[in-house]
């Protein structure tokens, strides 16, 4: 298979050009509300800023229990977050719902980091709900608008054993 973009997927080699693993943006754009015309990509969504927090107290990360410190929530000026460097958390504004035969990954936009900032996240698993968080971290000073594009959620299908059901399944639906 000259030039074939392999794997091994059980002891088999697979062409991934062939295997349509990651959804195309308007399939990822049905799966999140609220979605502007700006938002969806060739191969997935831009998700905005809803919030960043600022890590105030630790949290502990227990062997089947999770609790995540205090933060403060940080409040734009003129319409702008003023980050200097550090570690901040960052709430997307779009409800997600990843379907049932797929999983999410997030990627930082170019733009994030271009400017010092990267977006660091985990796999989304099959039927989480909610609105998600980030480690977003700062690496030198950086303004970041109050609603702007910062990452990108693809959708890739997956083979899975049951869905989520975890402590975060639901989070944030209630807040704006």
């Amino acid at each position: 298979m000259r030039g074939a973009v392999l794997a091994v997927h059980q002891s088999k080699a697979v062409d991934l050009r062939d295997a349509g693993m990651f959804r195309a943006g308007t399939y990822v754009a049905a799966q999140l509300h609220p979605v502007d015309a700006a938002q969806p990509q060739p191969n997935g969504v831009d998700l905005r800023v809803a919030a960043i927090f600022s890590p105030t107290a630790p949290g502990h990360i227990g062997e089947t229990e999770t609790t995540v410190g205090a933060r403060e929530e940080l409040e734009p000026v003129d319409g702008s977050y003023r980050l200097d460097p550090g570690g901040y958390i960052i709430r997307y504004r779009e409800q997600i719902a990843i379907p049932e035969g797929h999983l999410g990954f997030l990627y930082p936009r170019s733009s994030l980091l271009r400017n010092g900032a990267m977006i660091n996240t985990a796999v989304w698993d099959s039927g989480y709900r909610g609105r998600g968080e980030g480690l977003l971290e700062v690496t030198a000073p950086v303004s970041i608008a109050a609603d702007a594009r910062v990452a990108q959620l693809v959708l890739a299908k997956a083979e899975h054993d049951g869905g989520y059901d975890g402590q975060f399944q639901g989070e944030h639906l209630d807040t704006p």
